[in-house]
């Protein structure tokens, strides 16, 4: 049987592994001699990876390896695959933390086991395998998702005996695994929260392996990131430091990032604010199931911006279709501002990382070197290039490498890192070792990249990623911004500096280049470069590195700083065009590349924010702008549903964007009957899913140009402006109703005298929008 089960958590052999150990008594890993760096080393660490002892992990198969196994993987040492063959990564690891879910930790194991008593439970039974194939594991592992996970608590499977004696092993083996000075391994878990199949998953790191709790907070005793908040910062009164790092967002459905209420219904307030910021310090941008900087949806003008995307709920709910709004870091970050400057609260100051979220222990970071992250169901080339759904909900060929989190700190120890993390002075990779540092301040030059002790100066007269500028002492920010190739991938292209801002309610975003390789020369009206080329052979799935450069350097200062706007930057490197896994693994089989990926990637990494706030003094000089609360003392009167159709229904209107001073048309078309339904409030399952009660009509964009300043949510509006494209939108409650990719943008108007004003739902009441005449000219030059 020891074949079939694999390495059984028995409580038996776990209770006498612990006592044979001497639990209480385990020698601490001897320090290797280390001496600190004040200037500081990139260490590269994975935080988010899952072995046997996860509940899905094992339903699919991986039943050979447990989290000693993937220590060792990190480390340099092969290991097997839950398919039977060996694996080996390609370059050795500096730190991890092995997180398997705390949910039901070790039960289905167990419940398979033979004369386990947890087989004899009733709420087990669905859980024992009746057969060996793959169709019956995959009932099971549904079945996990969708009733354990996703469903309310089964009590008769959250025995503390199963996850306590679980947790502890955990303990145990990052404890043997660590060795400081060499090797760091943490103790770590998932919370794995995911009502209504929305993703709010966190990994939760602890600093001290010594005063870890006896059991992990889980999904089970509450699945409110409120509520692990509190958790936490009863821990950390306690003397235990402990972080959460977010999951990539892109699986939550629209809610990892809310803007009014959190998933009790309560608002989004100060409180909720600084329990976050206090106990979740960063969030994954990447790994196997994509990426969730940004999406072309919510930054048009950004080139870059469809980098691995996946968009899927998780447990393949019928009918429902995963949601954009709410899913991404970038524009957290721009709603994070945008609050700050209209309610004092900014619920999204975070730091980037990324990891691999690998159910197979073992983890693939290149592409030269994929083979799945899910067992049998993406373990083969077959199953990986025939487009076999992972888990009955996503492409395998859709799936890219894991990710790393690259730390700047000290020296290889738990607590150097861990307050690396905590401070944010971290930067995420997409699967190359790729080194980036990023300073801001008011004093950097250029001749300063010419010394030797550069990183010095970049302290000491500035901040690091992670960091807020101190108050202004010139009359714009500079940044150091530097990178280095892995020297196992490809050469660099260039680095961006990606900016946001927020002025009355609205954010905004632009990409600058900085530096790049080669003699390309930037756009003269633009500031954009051209594509550095590429020298990928598709057919034979090779490259050169005969362009791009090993290294870029330079000290950039914004050109447009405004110093009364709140502000972040950060920064993006990429690689040179290379060949993705499914291009590589395509040749292998002889067929082409599939059509559903691109069959080039460009690697990248990415650092933390530096944010910019702005004073007291400067703020009070900004112009500013329109509130609704303004608009109500002047007396104003919202419009009513009858009114708006009177005024805008058939009708081409001109506005204007008061913040910007951009003025373009939309022509509001006829409105038709359409399907009715109760509405629901945005503290309900389903808001941002729900199909609205009204007479729906088409509207057209009109007038609208590449170089307007395009705030929050607008979607791609030049370009539909170009094709003539339309969109659905109806009258409600007197509001005027669209929406952007399934998530509902709502504007209400009030009459003030003889103006009309607009407020978006999306701007923090904030009225930013006028109805004008027809104006002379459309886009007086600049």
């Amino acid at each position: 049987m020891r074949d079939y089960v694999g390495k059984s958590l028995s409580f038996r052999a776990l209770n006498g592994a612990l006592l044979a150990a001497g639990w209480l008594g385990l020698a601490a890993a001897p320090v290797l001699a280390q001496t600190k760096n004040p200037d500081r080393d990139a260490y590269f660490g994975e935080t988010h990876v899952h072995t046997s002892w996860s509940l899905d992990a094992w339903l699919i198969g991986n039943r050979l390896t447990d989290p000693g196994d993937a220590y060792k993987y990190f480390k340099g040492e092969p290991i097997k695959h839950p398919l039977g063959f060996e694996v080996k990564i390609d370059t050795p690891l500096d730190w991890a933390g092995v997180t398997d879910h705390s949910e039901y930790a070790g039960v289905v194991q167990m419940a398979n086991e033979p004369g386990s008593p947890v087989g004899k439970i009733p709420a087990a039974q669905p859980l024992i395998l009746k057969a060996k194939d793959q169709a019956e594991m995959m009932r099971v592992a549904l079945y996990a998702i969708n009733v354990l996970v996703a469903g309310p608590p089964v009590k008769a499977l959250m025995s503390p005996e199963i996850a306590g004696t679980v947790w502890k092993r955990n303990v145990e083996l990052a404890d043997q695994a660590n060795e400081p000075g060499k090797f760091t391994a943490f103790c770590s878990y998932e919370w794995t929260s995911m009502p209504n199949n929305m993703n709010l998953h966190r990994n939760i790191f602890f600093k001290d392996c010594a005063k870890v709790p006896p059991t992990p907070f889980s999904a089970l005793d509450s699945f409110h990131p409120v509520d692990l908040w509190n958790w936490m910062d009863g821990q950390r009164k306690a003397g235990n430091e402990l972080l959460a790092i977010s999951h990539n967002a892109n699986l939550s459905d629209g809610r990892m990032f809310p803007t009014e209420v959190d998933t009790k219904g309560r608002p989004i307030d100060a409180a909720y604010a600084a329990s976050r910021v206090r106990n979740e310090p960063l969030i994954e941008v990447k790994q196997l199931k994509g990426t969730s900087e940004t999406h072309p949806f919510l930054s048009p003008n950004d080139e870059f911006a469809n980098f691995e995307l996946m968009s899927v709920l998780l447990g393949n709910p019928t009918g429902r279709i995963p949601h954009i709004v709410g899913s991404y870091a970038r524009q957290a970050l721009k709603d994070g501002l945008a609050m700050q400057d209209a309610k004092g609260i900014n619920p999204y100051k975070y730091g980037f990382g990324a990891a691999s979220d690998s159910h197979n222990t073992a983890v693939p970071y290149r592409q030269d070197n994929f083979f799945g992250g899910h067992s049998f169901t993406d373990g083969t080339i077959e199953a990986r290039m025939s487009g076999n759904l992972v888990g009955g909900f996503f492409d395998a060929r859709t799936e890219g490498t894991g990710g790393l989190t690259g730390v700047w700190a000290e020296e290889n120890t738990r607590a150097s890192i861990f307050d690396a993390l905590q401070r944010k002075e971290t930067f995420a990779v997409s699967g190359p070792h790729i080194k980036v540092r990023l300073f801001g301040g008011w004093e950097y030059t250029a001749d300063m990249l010419a010394a030797q002790d550069w990183v010095k100066t970049g302290y000491a007269i500035g901040v690091p990623m992670g960091g807020d500028l101190p108050p202004a002492k010139a009359k714009a920010p500079t940044f150091i911004v530097w990178a280095v190739k892995d020297p196992t991938s490809g050469n660099l292209d260039r680095i961006q500096i990606v900016k946001g801002w927020t002025r009355n309610g609205q954010s905004f975003e632009k990409i600058f280049d900085v530096v790049w390789a080669g003699d390309r020369k930037a756009d003269k009206w633009t500031g954009g470069i051209p594509p550095i080329g590429s020298t990928v052979d598709i057919e034979n799935a090779t490259y050169t590195n005969t362009i791009g450069a090993t290294e870029l350097k330079t000290v950039w200062t914004d050109p447009a700083f405004d110093p009364t706007l709140h502000a972040f930057y950060y920064a993006r490197v990429l690689e040179i065009p290379t060949p993705r896994w499914t291009t590589i693994q395509a040749k292998k089989l002889g067929v082409a590349p599939p059509d559903v990926v691109a069959a080039t990637i460009q690697e990248r990494a990415w650092s933390s924010p530096i944010w910019y706030t702005p004073s007291e003094e400067a703020r009070r000089n900004a112009k500013q702008g329109t509130t609704v609360a303004d608009l109500k003392k002047k007396g104003a009167l919202a419009l009513n549903d009858a009114q708006l159709k009177a005024l805008i229904v058939e009708k081409s209107t001109w506005l204007q964007n008061n913040v910007t001073g951009d003025k373009y048309m939309i022509i509001y078309g006829a409105l038709g009957k359409g399907a009715a339904a109760k509405p629901l409030t945005p503290a309900e399952p389903g808001y941002i899913t729900q199909r609205f009660p009204a007479d729906q009509g088409e509207l057209q964009l009109r007038y609208v140009g590449k170089k307007m300043a395009l705030p929050a949510l607008a979607g791609d509006a030049p370009d539909a402006s170009y094709l003539g494209g339309t969109r659905s939108y109806f009258l409600r409650d007197g509001k005027i109703v669209t929406a952007l990719a399934g998530t509902p943008i709502e504007i209400a108007v009030y009459k003030v005298g003889d103006k009309y004003l607009g407020a978006r739902s999306n701007e923090f009441g904030y009225a930013n929008y006028e109805i004008i005449q027809a104006p002379k000219e459309v886009s007086p030059l600049r």
